[in-house]
């Protein structure tokens, strides 16, 4: 592993960067305790260095479920794209194979199943969605569910005219229904985050470990105090602040789901499928 991929994203990586420089205020203020031992008062405030030991142990179980909690999370979202892109792609094959399409269906089709991850996308991050699937009475309040409706209703429409028949019809349900599945699960993970009680109570013992520590290890390690305050406290502070960052996977943090770019795979997958089969693709 080069050395540079170790250092590097200390000023490269917004997050790495700020767990850096508070780990360095946590350096500078075991400046104090250190002073202390050198002056006169160096009784004073002394506590033994055992109680660090003992708490440290606790508090890594405190960061190892914080942190596993958190990457849950990242995980199932990812594992939710993933079954999103294959969904896509199997609802774009079977409609495209299975439905007797001409040119404007098929490109209503595709531009639909295109627009819905990005529409999801838009949804969880609440900010607008810019597409052009609205209905006519104006901008719905959930963009994914109104583009699966006018995908159900356009299957409905040609189930009664019989150009999709009944088999066929459960074949592509059975795809369909797995974009609100994953909408759903998303909008879960996205409006349900760390019980923040749990939260406040980890940052508490976080804060009371690290403010306490310089003052129980200075009798016995001097000025190499300075040094390891820094070094316990950068991995203390970072593992709560990626953890922070991680458990809400929809969002612009480089630690965030790339979802644009899983956007544009669907869309290229989509567009190729239909293409594929006969139909005239419009470029984006």
């Amino acid at each position: 592993m080069p050395f540079k991929d170790v250092i590097s994203p200390l000023t490269s990586s917004k997050t790495l960067s700020t767990v850096a420089l508070l780990a360095m205020a946590m350096g500078i203020y075991s400046i104090l305790p250190v002073l202390k031992e050198n002056s006169r008062f160096r009784e004073m405030g002394d506590m033994p260095s055992d109680i660090h030991a003992a708490l440290s142990l606790v508090l890594g179980w405190l960061l190892v479920f914080r942190t596993n909690t958190a990457y849950a999370r990242w995980w199932e979202a990812r594992t939710l794209w993933g079954a999103l892109v294959n969904a896509t792609r199997n609802l774009s094959i079977k409609l495209s194979v299975l439905a007797t399409l001409n040119s404007t269906e098929a490109e209503y089709l595709r531009k639909r199943l295109v627009d819905f991850p990005l529409a999801l996308m838009c949804h969880l991050r609440q900010v607008p969605y810019g597409g052009d699937v609205y209905p006519k009475e104006g901008c719905p309040s959930h963009p994914p569910l109104a583009i699966a409706n006018e995908l159900y209703r356009w299957v409905a429409e040609h189930k009664k005219s019989r150009s999709i028949d009944g088999d066929d019809m459960r074949v592509i349900d059975a795809e369909m229904a797995k974009l609100m599945d994953v909408c759903g699960a998303c909008e879960r993970i996205a409006r349900t985050p760390m019980v923040i009680s749990y939260r406040i109570f980890a940052r508490q013992c976080i804060v009371l470990f690290l403010f306490t520590l310089p003052w129980g290890i200075s009798n016995d390690f001097k000025w190499w105090t300075i040094p390891i305050t820094i070094v316990i406290a950068y991995f203390m502070l970072g593992m709560e602040i990626v953890a922070e960052h991680v458990e809400n996977p929809f969002g612009y943090d480089e630690d965030d789901l790339d979802l644009e770019g899983i956007c544009d795979t669907i869309a290229r997958s989509v567009n190729d499928i239909f293409h594929q089969s006969g139909f005239e693709v419009t470029p984006p």
